[in-house]
């Protein structure tokens, strides 16, 4: 880009920061208008963070999906937190991405009280606001800005749409002049065999429950373009127990049938091409204290 150009560009970052479930995936995925973060009614699904890019006029917004906040318990739990505290730290702006339903609760407390000493522009963003009366709205909003005053408060359903564009077009005036950082076309940073990897690990969140997913996790190990256009992807899943391995292939192998018929299909679509779609399941016992599962995630090691 010449300089006359960079004069009329914006770009930034903006931290998504929220409690679990608040709907933080399912919105940046609107935002950019594609599937780059894994969605489930299940909390904790994110893990790391993922980064979606939106156009809106002159302002390339890059966004930043950070792992729910909560009071973390586990080795993974303490590192998904600190991800989300960092992604929050670095951005140009923050939204607080709130569950209208729920309202304040004491999550959402103790990350006002965090967000207290984060420098950026801080937004706060009402999620759900269909399934809430408005005098409740009004409540709700008031009274977090009472708790922490915000530059702007925006009321969006980010399952049906209803105030995201609206919403980007704000974030879009408060990007910081200066050159995109990518490509037009471009929505994401993560490699697509990330992508891949957390398309199946969400197909697992689907069609397993309780807490095995909490306890798995998913690498894509070869991801080989064959000469006819297609690609030949091995993953593999990463369970903690015998028995856990036994529950994701299922009887007869259906259930991994399954996760992998469902994963197929959203991986052809990111990658644009045909894929022939390999899953395996190992047995690794301790795998949430392995820092090279970390390195793979994207997270930093907790020591202690």
């Amino acid at each position: 880009m010449n300089a006359d150009i960079d004069v009329k560009t914006r770009c930034g970052f903006v931290a998504l920061i929220g409690a679990p479930n608040a709907g933080k995936s399912t919105l940046i995925n609107q935002l950019v208008g594609a599937k780059v973060s894994i969605v489930s009614r299940k909390v904790q699904t994110t893990r790391t963070l993922v980064r979606g890019i939106a156009l809106d006029g002159g302002a390339q917004i890059i966004f930043v999906d950070t792992p729910g906040i909560f009071a973390p318990k586990r080795r993974l739990d303490r590192a998904m937190v600190s991800s989300a505290w960092s992604g929050a730290g670095d951005a140009d702006a923050v939204a607080l991405l709130v569950d209208a339903r729920k309202g304040r609760d004491e999550e959402v407390d103790a990350i006002l009280a965090g967000l207290g000493q984060v420098r950026a522009v801080k937004i706060l963003v009402l999620n759900k606001i269909d399934t809430v009366e408005p005098p409740r709205l009004l409540d709700l909003a008031a009274a977090l800005n009472a708790a922490l005053p915000f530059s702007d408060t925006f009321m969006i359903s980010a399952l049906r749409g209803h105030g995201v564009p609206k919403f980007k077009q704000a974030l879009g005036a408060l990007m910081p002049a200066g050159p995109w950082l990518y490509p037009e076309d471009q929505i994401s940073d993560a490699p697509l065999r990330s992508l891949a990897a957390e398309i199946t690990r969400e197909k697992i969140f689907e069609r397993l429950h309780d807490e095995l997913p909490y306890q798995s996790t998913v690498e894509t190990e070869l991801w080989k373009d064959m000469p006819d256009g297609s690609a030949r992807v091995e993953q593999t899943i990463y369970v903690m127990r015998e028995g856990h391995k036994k529950i994701v292939i299922g009887e007869g192998g259906r259930t991994i049938k399954a996760i992998g018929t469902a994963a197929r299909k959203e991986i052809m679509a990111a990658a644009e091409q045909t894929v022939h779609l390999f899953l395996f399941v190992k047995v690794r016992e301790n795998w949430p204290d392995d820092p090279e599962r970390y390195r793979e995630m994207g997270l930093d090691f907790p020591k202690s």
